[in-house]
């Protein structure tokens, strides 16, 4: 079993707390389950686990699947202050959906699992993205957004050229329809990611 992760030092205390408040209403919502099913995990994606893996880019919507399938009766969404005092929304994206972009067959398996606070791993086991499946996630809409949290995580030394290409050719292999333009993505991405980096760690 991988070791759990206590969220980077850098994450913004006041996102962490409403990101907690959002899992503890997803964890009021599987009480009442029965018990065979727990722990459910959750798969966190997009900005929020850019920020867990950076500390930067605090985003709105928490991008995230589950391993079972989940109905929530209400939508989940905590109003809080950013440390500028300025009001701030965070919740559940209820579309997102990981099946519909680029994303290896083994991200799920090498999430990492983290602790958050308040938050019972007997029922919700939380896990985020590795930094290079999140990149390879980002390939296919590959916006300007996009390319930009990519150079990010190359320059935090969290991913490199050669393993995001490596990493993105082998999730190809799963999908079919025009695969040029991701291909091209791929290229684009891995030339950003060289320019951004120093020659030894490239």
């Amino acid at each position: 079993m991988k070791p759990r992760s206590k969220p980077a030092i850098e994450v913004q205390e006041e996102y962490l707390g409403a990101f907690a408040e959002v899992l503890s209403r997803v964890q009021q919502a599987l009480k009442g389950s029965q018990p065979d099913v727990f722990p459910v995990r959750m798969y966190v994606a997009g900005g929020a686990a850019l920020h867990f893996h950076t500390g930067t880019r605090v985003t709105e919507d928490v991008d995230a699947v589950f391993s079972k399938r989940v109905l929530f009766k209400d939508d989940i969404e905590v109003s809080y202050r950013d440390p500028d005092g300025r009001a701030r929304l965070l919740y559940l994206d209820r579309n997102y959906n990981d099946t519909l972009g680029l994303l290896h067959e083994d991200a799920h398996a090498d999430a990492r699992p983290i602790d958050i606070p308040g938050i019972d791993k007997k029922l919700i086991d939380v896990r985020v993205l590795a930094p290079i499946d999140l990149a390879v996630a980002k390939l296919s809409r590959f916006a300007d957004q996009d390319r930009e949290d990519i150079l990010l995580l190359a320059r935090e030394g969290l991913i490199d050229s050669a393993s995001l290409r490596k990493r993105a050719e082998e999730a190809l292999a799963g999908y079919v329809g025009d695969l040029n333009s991701v291909r091209n993505s791929i290229d684009i991405a891995c030339r950003l990611i060289e320019s951004a980096q120093p020659p030894g760690r490239r």
